[in-house]
């Protein structure tokens, strides 16, 4: 049986290539996976041209199209049409459109094309086509134009056409980011958009002349959202120029956030192209966008929300008169995005006596005097391209439960051996044969062990809803395990002191861990304790710890290590002598302002070197002892020696007790490295190498560069080879000397056995409209074996019966975009509530498409063993964000190999 998770969202965008995006955007037309790491190749390789289906192109423009498409072939983004999807229809969704200045012409989008249709309505006639999603047009003062926004190039950019969409080109050329809402000035000189970088902030005024250059913001520099994304400030959307020139009107968010939203969001404002001060002119309850002025500039109309759905409002600018024009029309978008803008584009006729504006299915036209809304009759034949069918049917296993993540992996002081947690309990692993024993109870529900520097003893922490305490028991397993901890709370991350006389740990207390509405980590009132290793006893107080995480120890035995978005600390066993030790940074998420701190940070014990986890990647950095002023390591521009260690990634990681070493997991499997195998120099050629024949372009020198790459890499390449496709590098991770150790942990699935049938209810089968009441359901082991009504089947004896007469039953609910975010991690909780909660409202199955943390893999797996009660949960773990920072299509490809290797 299938369980059909992945929604198609629409017939032209490609979802991605990875359903883990959880595609928070729906801008592209292409794999959305490769955006980022292809479009920068794209636009230094020259702007596609945007295709016109009528326009013929002479026979040299067409040989010098296709030299340069056969030159850039290994950079082009490698979406190609494989489908065709035709239809007629007399309406649409959500449609943008114009009048042309003599009043004869609508040009409108529909499904990523643009069209242009009479006035008086008819036969639309297509001016764009092809894979490219364009929308959003609006004419030129003088007819002769129409600008728009295409993805053609491989993001979102301004784009200028003919008036029937020949001779296109894109006026920006933007890499990232969305744009919404072109407006020609009356003079024909400059085109107006609202953009927002690749992020979640608020879009800016952006005005481009139509001959070119980057473009000028029209945002005051104190209110423009900061660096790209943006992250606050003000959002504008909507622009549209008064016919004399001298104002800008536009829609104003204030308030920032987009969930849960209060009303009002959005006003009308306008700017002065004189002075440039702005003047707020709307107060409307329901929030006042889009503002379309009238020609003779006498009339502003403006959407607001009414009730739950929208109206068109009508102000008189001379009189002040403000008056409903018509209710209800197109809802609006402003508890979402607006990557399309809050309202459909609409417009006035030339005389100023009516708009022409999309509600209900259809282009209308509405008279301003009197509100009557007359539709526009369209016929429009649609025949879409479109990429590959993104649909990938999820098979709910059947075989044993493997363990999907190793979590809290602790190397012992002599290197071999591996204690860690898998299915809610610790085991013990030898590196050399990859066998494991259990350490713990299967009851216990212990997490994250650590060896003591002598390597005799692991500590570990407990948990459940009643609170955990800190033990530790024997590495060998001999003997009983021993309570540190004398009262019940929340510990986590525990690590012995250098001389082994104590365990660190953090503790907070245990209700506010439980009730908390969500959890990465850190608990309120979270303190840095102390435990007596020998015999355990009362904790003694280190520091408040609220915000930070991985206590671990340095060279000096006394002093304890933390790390915090302000950075890596160290402190006295009595909190005393705080001092900041290296701040790192790398590139940040959406609506971030320039790098941000790392995710974690850990020194060496020497105290000369740090492990660093930036943008889901493991770094070594060198750790300068300048004193003062705290030094700041970017690892896009280090300032110090800084290598880049994982290409796939790293879920956990820590140094070897001496120091010489580090190591690392992902998924199931531990890395290990020498420390003294790291080279921060560039690898210079072998004499080989050095006789390449000119010409080899840059990418295959990259790869000659690369050491040599293991069997099973070296085959993949030569199969990409023959299938004419680029070969991929090895990751780091796959190179020489990196030691690999692959460790499996399987359990039963948990499966019922027997005969169950719920008898008497009401029964909703989802056939039609079939409803069986007296019904007999019959579960048998842990497939519906059969519904009909009562006794329509013969039972065996051992059958048992639960009488359910004055219910109702349904098929389970299939929650396709789901996010349990109220999910303990780290250290899981086995009463989760979020899979509880889901059951008791009926969703038997579902699909989180973005978990922020690989913990939900855990759970998914604990959920699978039996061990916990919940839905039968699918996900795709951690999204792919923009902090991935995507700078080579190998880099896109190993990002993606995590998860088919270490998280399928």
């Amino acid at each position: 049986m299938f369980a059909r998770l992945g929604a198609r969202r629409g017939a032209r965008r490609a979802e991605g290539a990875l359903v883990m995006m959880g595609r928070w955007f729906e801008r592209a037309k292409i794999a959305a996976v490769v955006v980022a790491s292809a479009c920068s190749v794209a636009a230094a390789g020259g702007w596609a041209q945007h295709p016109h289906p009528d326009q013929e192109k002479p026979a040299a423009k067409q040989d010098a199209a296709k030299e340069r498409a056969e030159r850039k072939k290994k950079h082009d983004l490698p979406l190609q049409p494989e489908r065709k999807l035709r239809f007629s229809t007399s309406e649409g969704t959500w449609i943008s459109l114009d009048v042309s200045p003599d009043g004869k012409t609508i040009v409108f989008d529909l499904l990523g094309d643009l069209y242009t249709l009479p006035i008086e309505g008819g036969k639309a006639t297509r001016i764009t086509e092809g894979l490219p999603f364009d929308s959003q047009p609006r004419f030129s003062p003088d007819g002769t134009k129409i600008a728009f926004i295409s993805d053609a190039s491989g993001a979102d950019n301004l784009w200028i056409a003919n008036a029937d969409g020949s001779q296109a080109r894109a006026l920006t050329k933007y890499q990232s980011g969305e744009i919404a809402s072109p407006i020609f000035t009356p003079d024909g000189d400059y085109v107006i958009v609202s953009r927002v970088g690749a992020g979640l902030g608020g879009y800016q005024l952006w005005m481009h002349h139509v001959r070119g250059g980057t473009g000028v913001p029209l945002d005051p520099p104190q209110e423009r959202p900061g660096g790209p994304g943006g992250g606050g400030g003000v959002s504008r959307l909507g622009a549209f120029p008064s016919p004399d020139g001298e104002y800008l009107y536009f829609a104003q968010r204030s308030a920032g956030g987009l969930y849960n939203a209060t009303f009002p969001i959005w006003q009308i404002f306008r700017r002065s192209f004189v002075t440039g001060e702005v003047e707020q002119l709307t107060q409307e309850q329901g929030s006042a966008m889009r503002p379309v002025l009238s020609p003779d500039g006498r009339l502003l109309v403006y959407a607001t929300r009414k009730e739950s759905d929208t109206a068109l409002r009508v102000r008189n600018l001379i009189t002040g008169e403000d008056r409903e024009l018509l209710y209800p029309v197109q809802r609006d978008d402003q508890e979402s995005r607006a990557t399309r803008d809050l309202y459909p584009g609409y417009a006035f006729t030339p005389d100023g006596e009516s708009i022409i504006v999309f509600f209900d299915g259809t282009i209308n036209r509405v008279d301003v005097d009197t509100g009557t809304a007359e539709q526009i009759p369209m016929a429009v034949d649609v025949d879409l391209d479109l990429g590959p069918r993104l649909h990938f049917p999820q098979r709910t296993p059947e075989g044993p439960v493997r363990a999907r993540i190793l979590q809290s992996p602790s190397l012992s002081p002599d290197g071999a051996q591996a204690a860690f947690s898998a299915l809610t309990r610790v085991y013990v692993g030898d590196l050399a044969s990859g066998s494991i024993r259990p350490l713990t109870r299967e009851d216990e529900r212990a997490f994250q062990p650590v060896f003591s520097p002598d390597g005799q003893w692991i500590a570990y922490v407990t948990w459940t809803a009643r609170g955990g305490h800190v033990w530790k028991v024997r590495a060998d397993g001999g003997g009983r395990p021993v309570q540190l901890s004398r009262t019940a709370a929340f510990y986590a991350n525990p690590v012995f002191s250098p001389d082994g006389s104590k365990v660190v740990c953090l503790r907070s207390s245990a209700r506010e861990r439980t009730y908390a509405q969500v959890d990465f980590g850190s608990v309120p009132g979270m303190e840095l304790v102390w435990f007596d290793a020998r015999n355990g006893g009362d904790p003694h107080t280190i520091a408040h710890a609220q915000g930070v995480g991985s206590p671990h120890f340095g060279p000096e035995p006394d002093r304890v290590y933390i790390y915090s978005p302000r950075g890596l600390v160290s402190m006295r066993l009595d909190g005393t002598d705080r001092r900041t030790h290296l701040r790192v940074t790398g590139p940040g998420l959406y609506f971030a302002r320039g790098p941000v701190p790392a995710d974690d940070v850990r020194i060496s014990p020497d105290g000369k070197w740090a492990l660093a986890h930036v943008r889901n990647q493991l770094y070594l950095t060198a750790l300068p002892p300048v004193g003062g002023q705290t030094p700041t390591i970017n690892v896009q521009a280090p300032a110090m020696p800084v290598k880049q260690l994982t290409d796939i990634g790293a879920d956990y990681f820590g140094w070897s007790a001496d120091g010489q070493s580090f190591y690392w997991s992902v998924g199931a499997t531990i890395h290990r490295m020498a420390l003294e195998d790291v080279s921060f120099e560039p690898k210079q050629p072998t004499p080989a190498e050095a006789k390449q024949p000119a010409g080899k372009d840059d990418e295959e020198a990259e790869a000659a560069e690369a050491d040599q790459p293991d069997k099973d890499t070296q085959k993949k390449q030569e199969d990409a080879e023959k299938q004419g496709e680029e070969a991929p590098k090895p990751a780091l991770e796959e190179q020489a000397p990196v030691e690999t150790f692959t460790f499996t942990v399987e359990v039963p699935r948990a499966k019922p056995h027997g005969t169950i049938v719920l008898r008497g209810a009401t029964v909703i089968t989802m056939r039609g409209e079939e409803v069986i009441e007296d019904a007999d359901v019959i579960v048998e082991d842990n497939r519906v074996a059969h519904v009909g009504s009562r006794g329509s089947r013969d039972l065996p004896e051992d059958a048992r019966i639960v009488d359910v007469s004055g219910k109702y039953i349904v098929p389970g609910f299939v929650d396709t975009h789901a996010h349990w975010f109220e999910i303990r991690r780290g250290v899981l909780d086995t009463q989760n509530w979020a899979f509880l909660a889901n059951l008791a409202y009926g969703v038997t199955t579902g699909l989180d498409v973005q978990t922020a943390t690989n913990d939900m893999f855990a759970y998914e797996d604990l959920v699978d063993a039996g061990i916990i009660l919940g839905l039968r949960a699918h996900s795709t773990g951690p999204g792919v964000f923009s902090n991935n920072a995507f700078r080579s299509l190998d880099e896109v490809r190993n990002v993606l190999r995590k998860y088919r290797d270490h998280y399928g």
